[in-house]
């Protein structure tokens, strides 16, 4: 069976205006500067941990954090001019990594012409239409005489009238722009759960239509993720129930949580979402980073360990594969999206969690159980998971532990006598005898178990 390159990809996350060390406000009067070319230098990197798909964004031109856009045809100043974005896309290529970029398509920033042009000529602007409950009678929080929607709340971040056939067309024509300068393989939507749907459907087809293989996937916190990730919109969407699920349930002593999720999710006989190849991730660049949020440090080791090999697609955001931390605040988000050197990162970062992390993704891309198998609960306990991935003839036993002690279960297999050698460890050997396999799980590890007849 052949298989979309998405759904066997491994997906590195990063946040450009960050890792490069851009300022966090853009002086339009500025030349650009060519920075972005500092993301070539972490290729060996991410080749080493067997990555190959790069998640790069936002990356267009913008007042502050990128999700403001001033205009979606151009980089980013801060981070270089088109050519720049385009050797660097190309350099990825070479080295058989996929790129995504960030699609801003719910709101603009201020700076946007068309804004601007609302704000000159107000009720005989042409844009006038383009923004969502633009009203004269009422004024703004920056003190425009016309009041606007704004993205949850934020005055900043201009929601844009997608419904509008000009407003389609601007962004369509910049996705294809992308595609066709840039070469891009796919898009993560911003904001996904609150853009209009009709609009995602008309782009999926678009987006088909200019490169059949090309991905969509989109951001969204809450509800029934089948909404958007169906054959008519987006392949994929962000598991934050799974996100969440990860952490929280080693700080409580609770894989009861994430055990739930996972069947719910994905269980092979009622999941809801057997099938969908969901975006997971521990963090990324909104959520504080899973090294400040674990009370105990070694719980990195089977929680990044259960990441990669849980139904889906995983995702490692730039720097964490080290064990950095990351706390969010209120007011900013620059704690969690720092300028970061592979160097630096080299001589204080945790090695040892690198060194797993290549580990268990050198053993999903050997195994099409991890990649495309189904999801089995085998056993759970307070600080215990087993489940069984299976896909055509391979059939694998994964087993976590989130205990500082090592653990010993037993668990019902449906085949009578078989050997379980353990990829994660030696190749270690258990028999399993009349359907019953015994084993023994290191303490904050985990055995990843192909079932031999």
């Amino acid at each position: 069976m052949h298989h979309a390159w998405y759904e066997e990809s491994i997906f590195y996350h990063i946040y450009p205006l960050g890792l490069c060390g851009a300022p966090t406000h853009n002086n339009l009067s500025l030349a650009s500067s060519a920075i972005l070319t500092r993301v070539c230098t972490w290729i060996p990197h991410l080749i080493e941990m067997g990555i190959s798909a790069v998640y790069l964004g936002p990356l267009f031109e913008s007042e502050s954090h990128g999700y403001d856009t001033i205009d979606y045809f151009k980089l980013d100043r801060r981070l270089g001019t088109n050519f720049t974005l385009k050797q660097v896309i190309d350099e990825f290529h070479r080295n058989e990594i996929r790129v995504v970029l960030d699609g801003v398509f719910h709101h603009v920033g201020r700076e946007f012409y068309a804004f601007q042009d609302l704000q000159r000529h107000l009720q005989h602007s042409h844009f006038k239409d383009w923004f969502c409950g633009v009203d004269f009678q009422q004024r703004s929080p920056y003190g425009d005489p016309f009041s606007y929607a704004g993205w949850n709340g934020h005055h900043n971040l201009v929601k844009l009238n997608v419904l509008h056939p000009q407003v389609e067309e601007h962004l369509f024509d910049a996705v294809r722009f992308w595609i066709e300068e840039f070469e891009i393989d796919g898009l993560r939507l911003d904001a996904a759960d609150v853009l209009d749907i009709a609009f995602m459907r008309r782009l999926a087809a678009f987006v088909k239509g200019q490169k059949p293989d090309f991905w969509l996937m989109g951001e969204v916190i809450h509800g029934d993720y089948r909404q958007w990730a169906n054959p008519e919109v987006l392949h994929s969407t962000t598991n934050y129930e799974g996100y969440k699920g990860l952490y929280s349930s080693f700080n409580d002593r609770n894989c009861f949580e994430i055990a739930y999720s996972l069947s719910r999710l994905f269980d092979d006989d009622g999941g809801l979402y057997r099938g969908l190849y969901l975006y997971n991730f521990a963090d990324n660049h909104d959520v504080s980073r899973v090294a400040s949020i674990l009370q105990r440090q070694e719980q990195l080791f089977p929680l990044y360990l259960l990441l990669f090999c849980m139904p889906g697609l995983p995702s490692l955001y730039y720097g964490s594969e080290w064990g950095i931390e990351g706390q969010k605040h209120p007011d900013s988000d620059q704690m969690l999206r720092p300028e970061l050197h592979l160097a630096e990162l080299r001589g204080r970062g945790r090695a040892d969690l690198f060194e797993s992390i290549v580990r268990f993704s050198r053993i999903r891309h050997q195994s099409s159980a991890l990649q495309h198998g189904g999801y089995k609960q085998l056993h759970v306990a307070a600080e215990q998971l087993v489940f069984l991935r299976r896909h055509e003839e391979e059939n694998v036993v994964v087993a976590i532990n989130a205990s500082e002690q090592p653990t010993a279960v037993s668990i019902q297999l449906s085949c009578k006598d078989s050997i379980a050698v353990d990829r994660l460890n030696e190749h270690e050997r258990f028999s399993c005898r009349q359907g019953v396999l015994s084993l023994d799980i290191p303490p904050c590890w985990g055995r990843v178990l192909r079932i031999q007849s």
